[in-house]
């Protein structure tokens, strides 16, 4: 009995962490996608974070696949972060790193970007002074 309730434990685990990685990739394409240009540049940026977040080599092209089509057929970003918000601080940090690194993957934020960016960070609980740290680091190192 005990080991069909940690099979079950273990497909449900399994299971969240594929929404999660999900969702997570829904809004990365997402604020790609904010500026009208998705380039492969940031597609390379999403591929290395779902990888870095667990995600298995043979899996992550499937994954984008199915975050592109959930990012098309959603109307709002809280789609995508309501499993992101409830993580430690510590993925969040990675998922805003993610985040800039994508925005200013060509080099420059629009007012469009900036907006998302402000609206998650309400969204996710984190405040503007690590916002800010996060997005001038990864400015920083952009230009150079």
């Amino acid at each position: 009995m005990f080991k069909l309730f940690k099979k079950k434990n273990a497909i449900d685990n399994i299971q969240n962490s594929n929404e999660l990685l999900s969702k997570t990739t829904s809004l990365l394409i997402h604020a790609a996608k904010i500026d009208e240009n998705y380039t492969n540049k940031e597609k390379e940026i999403i591929k290395k974070t779902l990888i870095e977040l667990g995600a298995k080599h043979s899996e992550v092209d499937k994954i984008i696949i199915n975050a592109e089509i959930n990012e098309e057929n959603s109307n709002q970003i809280l789609d995508f972060t309501k499993e992101i918000k409830n993580k430690g601080h510590d993925f969040k940090i990675k998922i805003i790193e993610t985040l800039w690194n994508i925005i200013y993957s060509n080099n420059e934020a629009d007012m469009y970007e900036d907006n998302l960016m402000r609206r998650l960070s309400g969204l996710l609980y984190l405040d503007n002074k690590t916002m800010g740290d996060i997005k001038e680091k990864i400015k920083k190192n952009s230009t150079q």
